[in-house]
């Protein structure tokens, strides 16, 4: 518990360094926490989605020295890998992103020297690689066990999701409610069998 809040902290210390805030306070936390790996996530979903990833299989990444970040869209994550890998911090640095914002990570990983296979992709975005995996029958129960049934229905019958496949319409509503995405980042991931975990997200884990 300490170490998880600890990483909570040095979150905060960098978050606010990549808002022009000083950087002392991340190294220093850094420092006592033995940081050695950054983990750079566009959302906050995909956080959640990693998160219950590893407590699935028995890990604690901030006791590993393990920071899971979120940096608020592909487009930060050039500041960011300036400021925890080789420029600032020298952590090992590895993520996850779309495919859409490949060219965002690549480059950023690029210009710090930090290796282009470091991170993975998702082939439209992780609640798509999610919902794949599950299947759209069981995303649907799900969906009506966390009690959400009744949105879910208001927003399927809106015009613009008539022509839709089911796997998009899922993806559009998670979009929908701020913090849905959060919250089935977790709940989605919880629900998958063993042998099913997408290969974005494996490999990102099995990496870490």
């Amino acid at each position: 518990m300490a170490e998880a809040t600890d990483m909570a902290a040095f979150r905060e210390a960098v978050d606010a360094w990549a808002a022009s805030g000083p950087g002392a306070p991340a190294y220093d936390i850094a420092t006592r926490l033995a940081v050695r790996t950054a983990v750079l996530l566009e959302g906050r979903s995909d956080v959640a989605a990693v998160d219950a990833l590893a407590r699935r299989r028995g890990r604690d990444l901030a006791a590993e020295g393990v920071c899971v970040l979120s940096i608020g869209g592909a487009m930060s994550v050039g500041r960011y890998a300036r400021l925890l890998g080789a420029p600032g911090l020298g952590l090992r640095l590895t993520g996850l992103c779309d495919e859409a914002e490949r060219p965002y990570y690549a480059r950023a990983f690029a210009r710090v020297g930090a290796p282009q296979q470091g991170f993975h992709v998702c082939a439209a975005d992780l609640e798509d690689e999610l919902i794949r995996a599950l299947g759209a029958a069981r995303v649907e129960q799900l969906v009506q066990d966390e009690g959400d049934s009744r949105a879910l229905r208001t927003f399927l019958r809106q015009p613009a999701q008539r022509n839709r496949l089911p796997q998009q319409q899922f993806r559009r509503f998670l979009g929908t409610k701020k913090g849905r995405k959060t919250h089935y980042g977790r709940v989605l991931v919880e629900a998958l069998d063993a042998d099913r975990v997408p290969a974005p997200l494996d490999g990102l884990l099995s990496t870490l």
